[in-house]
C-alpha cells in the first residue's frame, strides 16, 4: 500500500522531531519534546488546504492564470476553479525524490520539465534539517534552460500552541497589509491598523485572517511571527530570511474549529508574475544568477 502522501521520511535532533512526505516534500509534522508546532495532516490522508505545501515557482495565485514574460503570452492551467486563477505552483501534489537522508536532516529534489504556460525547466531543491534550534528549510531552484525564467517561491506550514488559536497571542512584525479583492488578488496596499495590527502581540480573539503582508521588519536577517498561550508560557515561532518580504495569514471563519494559523513565507506576493512585485529572474542555465536559495524555519518558544 502507498499512503496518499507517499514516502514518509523522519528526522529528529535535540527534542524536535519532524516528518517529511514523497508527496510536495511536504512538513506533515513538527514537535518538540512531544508537543506539536504544526497542525499537519495524517499519515493515511492528503494534505488539505495546502498543510506542509510547497510552492514553487510561484505561491499564492496568478489572475486567470495568465501572465507575460520576455514577449510571450502565457497560460496556466485554473488550478483554484473558485477564483479562475492558477494557485501555489507546480509541484505541491509531485513526488519528491530524496536526495539524501540522515538522523537529523532529509533533502530532496523535484525537477520541473517546460510546460504549458511554464516553458522553463527548473531543478528544485529543499533541505529539512533539525538541531537545538529548531527546523530549518532552505527551498532552491535553478534554472536548466538556456532562456531567462521568472521564479518565486512559498511553503504553506499551519502554526499551533494547543487546539485553537482564540486566546494566544500573535506578533507580526509587519506594517504593510495588502487589499485583497473578492478573487484573493492585490487590489492596494494600506497600513496596517486596528483587527490587522499585530507589531505588538495580541490576542487573535474572533479576528478572521486571509491576508498578505508586507513591510516586514527584519532584525539580524530575519523576521519573526510569534505566537504564544499566555497562560501556559509555550508558544512557537516562524522566521524568514530576508528573501521573504511577505508573508500570508490564514485563520478559518470564526464559527468553526480553528486549531491553527497558516503562516505562508513568500518571496514575493499574489500575482507577482503580472505586477513583479520582487518577482525573481533566474538567469539562464550556467551563467551567474541561474540558482535562487532562500531559507525559512520554525522552532519552540
Amino acid at each position: 500500500m502507498v499512503h496518499p502522501s507517499g514516502d514518509q521520511y523522519e528526522i529528529s535532533a535535540a527534542g524536535y522531531s519532524a516528518v517529511v512526505t514523497e508527496g510536495g516534500a511536504a512538513l506533515r509534522r513538527l514537535t518538540c519534546q512531544g508537543r506539536d508546532l504544526v497542525r499537519g495532516f495524517g499519515e493515511d490522508e492528503m494534505s488539505s488546504g495546502g498543510r506542509g505545501q510547497l510552492l514553487m515557482p510561484w505561491p499564492n495565485r496568478i489572475r486567470d492564470g495568465r501572465y507575460s514574460f520576455e514577449g510571450r503570452d502565457l497560460q496556466l492551467g485554473l488550478t483554484d476553479p473558485g477564483t479562475g486563477n492558477a494557485s501555489h505552483g507546480l509541484v505541491r501534489w509531485a513526488s519528491w525524490t530524496v536526495e539524501e537522508h540522515t538522523d537529523t536532516s532529509v533533502s530532496l529534489v523535484c525537477r520541473v520539465l517546460a510546460q504549458t504556460g511554464y516553458p522553463w525547466a527548473l531543478d528544485l531543491h529543499v533541505l529539512y534539517d533539525l538541531s537545538a534550534d529548531g527546523l530549518v528549510v532552505t527551498q532552491t531552484a535553478t534554472n536548466l534552460s538556456p532562456d531567462p525564467a521568472p521564479y518565486a517561491s512559498g511553503a504553506h506550514p499551519y502554526l499551533c500552541v494547543g487546539d485553537a488559536i482564540e486566546d494566544l497571542e500573535l506578533h507580526v512584525p509587519a506594517h504593510h497589509r495588502v487589499q485583497l479583492d473578492e478573487r484573493q488578488l492585490p487590489a492596494g496596499v494600506e497600513p496596517v491598523a486596528g483587527p490587522y495590527d499585530f507589531t505588538s502581540p495580541r490576542r487573535i480573539g474572533d479576528t478572521v485572517l486571509d491576508d498578505c503582508w508586507g513591510g516586514l521588519d527584519h532584525e539580524d536577517g530575519r523576521a519573526t511571527v510569534t505566537l504564544l498561550d499566555p497562560a501556559s508560557g509555550d508558544g512557537v515561532a516562524l522566521w524568514v530570511d530576508g528573501h521573504h518580504r511577505w508573508l500570508q495569514l490564514y485563520t478559518a471563519p470564526s464559527d468553526g474549529p480553528r486549531p491553527a494559523l497558516a503562516v505562508e513565507p513568500m518571496t514575493a506576493p499574489a500575482d507577482a508574475f503580472n505586477s513583479g512585485t520582487d518577482l525573481v529572474t533566474l538567469a539562464p542555465a550556467g551563467t551567474r544568477g541561474d540558482e535562487l536559495s532562500v531559507s525559512w524555519g520554525i522552532h519552540a518558544v
